[in-house]
C-alpha cells in the first residue's frame, strides 16, 4: 500500500493523537479507501516527518495515531516569492510549483499594472499545502495578503536581498550576477520579486532599485509570461544559491508516498 502524507496543524511526538479535518478524513476513507490502520506520514513544518497510521473515531472522524519520527526538521533556504498576481489559474500554478521550488514566502504584490483585484489566499494556501504534500517538503510556505508594492519597499527588512527581475534589459544575465556572489550574499536571506504582464511603472522601477539590497538582472532574449518569469527566476536562484548545490537525499526508500488532494 502506498503511503498518504499530509500537513497537520498539530504538534507531533510519538505516542500522540493528531486529529485529522473533514475533507481529509474524506478523501482517505472515500477516495483512497484506506482503512484503519494504513500508514500516514505527516508533517506540520515545524516537527519534522512522522509514520502514523489511520484510526476511526466514528463514521465521519478520524485521528493519526503517531509513531516514530522519520526525518528531523532541517533548515530550508530562506527566499521570498513576491509577484503580481495574475489570472486564476496562473496564480494557482505559480503557488504550486513555487512550493516544489522552495520558496519560504508567498507575497502576492499589488502594482500600476496588476490586473488581477482579488486574490484568494485560502486556494493558494491550499496549492501550497497539496504542493508540500507531494514533493516531501518538511513545510509549508507562508502565503501572505497581498500588499502595494510601495508598502512593501518601506518597510523592507535589512539585510534581505532583493533579486529583481529587470524586464527592460538594464541588468547582467541572471546566471552572471548570482554566480559572482561571496560567501556572506549567499548566506543572506532573499527575496525574488516580479512585476506584472504590463511591467512596473517608472516609478515602480526607481523604488526597487533604491533599496539597499537590490540585484537587477536580465530573464534572457525572449518576453516571458509574469507566471513563468517568476519560477525561472526563483529556479536560477536555487541552482546557484539555493539549495540545489546541495546532494540530492534519497526519501523514503523503503516505501511509496501518494498525493493527498483534499
Amino acid at each position: 500500500m502506498s503511503v498518504s502524507r499530509l500537513f497537520v496543524e498539530a504538534d507531533l511526538a510519538a505516542g500522540i493523537e493528531a486529529p485529522l479535518g473533514e475533507a481529509q478524513v474524506h478523501y482517505l476513507r472515500h477516495v483512497m479507501r484506506r482503512p484503519d490502520g494504513a500508514p500516514l506520514l505527516l508533517f506540520n513544518g515545524r516537527d519534522g516527518e512522522w509514520r502514523a497510521t489511520l484510526a476511526g473515531r466514528g463514521k465521519k472522524s478520524a485521528v493519526a495515531e503517531v509513531g516514530d519520527c522519520t526525518r528531523v526538521q532541517a533548515a530550508e533556504p530562506d527566499v521570498w516569492l513576491c509577484f503580481a498576481p495574475v489570472k486564476r489559474a496562473r496564480i494557482d500554478y505559480i503557488a504550486e510549483k513555487a512550493t516544489e521550488l522552495g520558496a519560504s514566502v508567498l507575497q502576492p504584490v499589488l502594482t500600476r499594472h496588476t490586473a488581477v483585484e482579488r486574490v484568494n489566499i485560502e486556494r493558494l494556501r491550499a496549492n501550497a499545502i497539496e504542493a508540500a504534500e507531494q514533493t516531501e517538503r518538511l513545510s509549508v510556505p507562508e502565503v501572505r495578503e497581498p500588499v502595494d508594492l510601495a508598502r512593501l519597499l518601506g518597510g523592507w527588512p535589512e539585510g534581505r536581498r532583493l533579486l529583481m527581475c529587470d524586464e527592460t534589459g538594464g541588468g547582467p544575465p541572471i546566471a552572471e550576477a548570482l554566480g559572482g556572489l561571496d560567501a556572506a550574499a549567499r548566506a543572506a536571506p532573499w527575496a525574488v520579486v516580479v512585476g506584472p504582464e504590463g511591467g512596473f511603472a517608472q516609478e515602480e522601477l526607481g523604488a526597487l532599485r533604491r533599496i539597499k539590497d537590490v540585484m537587477a538582472v536580465g530573464l534572457g532574449p525572449r518576453i516571458l509570461r509574469a507566471d513563468t518569469a517568476a519560477l525561472a527566476a526563483l529556479a536560477c536562484w536555487q541552482a546557484l544559491v539555493g539549495d540545489w548545490r546541495q546532494p540530492t537525499p534519497r526519501l523514503h526508500a523503503d516505501y511509496r508516498t501518494s498525493r493527498v488532494t483534499v
